[in-house]
């Protein structure tokens, strides 16, 4: 099949809207040491499979919530 061929009617056109709100990847991730207190990371782990993702999520919302703290005193 050509790509002249092939239907894309259910799929809109990308923007410059769309591209100006893109999120942009940080790279890969780094391996770290972090101390944790026991009951924190007793509560992750029980959340199953990811839970180290799931702090990274964390801290990245943390991270944006004080960055938005930041730019707000400027």
């Amino acid at each position: 099949m050509r790509d002249e061929e092939i239907d894309l009617s259910d799929s809109p056109e990308l923007g410059p809207d769309f591209f100006a709100n893109a999120i942009i990847w940080p790279g890969p991730k780094k391996q770290v040491t972090l101390r944790i207190d026991p009951d924190v990371l007793k509560f992750f782990r029980k959340q199953g499979r990811g839970y180290q993702t799931t702090i990274n999520a964390v801290l990245r919302k943390y991270m944006e919530a004080q960055k938005s703290i930041t730019e707000r005193r400027h």
